[in-house]
C-alpha cells in the first residue's frame, strides 16, 4: 500500500490536515469537519493510499504558501494539487479556483459557470466535499442572497477568511 504523508496545520480558523501524494497536495481540510472520516475514506480508497505522519516537499511549501496566504502577502497558490473525486466534483474544484481573490459567487452563478444551470444542489454538494480548502477556494461561494451559507471549517471561518480577502468587508449569516 503506498502512502499520503499527512501533517497538520494550525491556522488562524482552526486546525487543517494537510496531505500529499506523490508530490502533490491531495487535502487541506478542516480537522473538525464533520464529515472528516467520509472525506478521508474516499481519498485512501480512491489512492490505493494509507495516511502516515511526516512531511514532504509540497506539504512544506503548503504551510509556508498558507503562512503567507494568512499574513496577507499571497493572493494566488503555485502548489501541485492532486483532485480526488468524480469528474463532476474534479469541475466544480477546478472552477472554483477561477474565482479570483477578494470575490465571491453564489451556486447558482457557480452551476451556471460550469454550463448545468439546473444543477445547483449537486454543485453545492461537490463544493462541500471539497479535501482542498483554500487552495480550492470552496469558502469564496455563498448563497444567491449574498449570506454565509454551509462550510466544512464553520461558518466563523468562512466569514474569516472572506474577511482576510476582502479587507473585512460586513458578511451577514445565516
Amino acid at each position: 500500500m503506498q502512502t499520503i504523508l499527512i501533517q497538520y496545520y494550525q491556522s488562524p480558523c482552526g486546525e487543517l490536515i494537510l496531505g500529499s501524494f506523490e508530490d502533490r497536495l491531495c487535502l487541506c481540510d478542516w480537522v473538525n469537519e464533520k464529515r472528516r472520516s467520509m472525506i478521508d475514506k474516499r481519498i485512501q480508497k480512491s489512492l490505493e493510499a494509507g495516511y502516515e505522519a511526516g512531511s514532504s516537499e509540497v506539504i512544506a511549501k503548503a504551510v509556508v504558501r498558507l503562512d503567507e496566504y494568512f499574513a496577507r502577502k499571497r493572493k494566488t497558490f503555485d502548489i501541485p494539487l492532486l483532485l480526488v473525486g468524480t469528474e463532476f466534483q474534479k469541475s466544480v474544484w477546478q472552477e472554483l479556483q477561477n474565482i479570483p481573490y477578494g470575490k465571491t459567487l453564489s451556486y447558482g452563478e457557480l452551476s451556471q459557470r460550469l454550463g448545468e444551470p439546473k444543477a445547483v444542489r449537486a454543485v453545492a454538494a461537490a463544493n462541500g466535499a471539497n479535501p482542498i480548502s483554500i487552495f480550492v477556494p470552496c469558502h469564496r461561494v455563498i448563497g444567491r442572497d449574498h449570506k454565509l451559507t454551509g462550510y466544512a471549517g464553520g461558518l466563523a471561518a468562512k466569514k474569516k477568511l472572506l474577511e482576510l480577502e476582502a479587507d473585512c468587508r460586513t458578511l451577514e449569516f445565516r
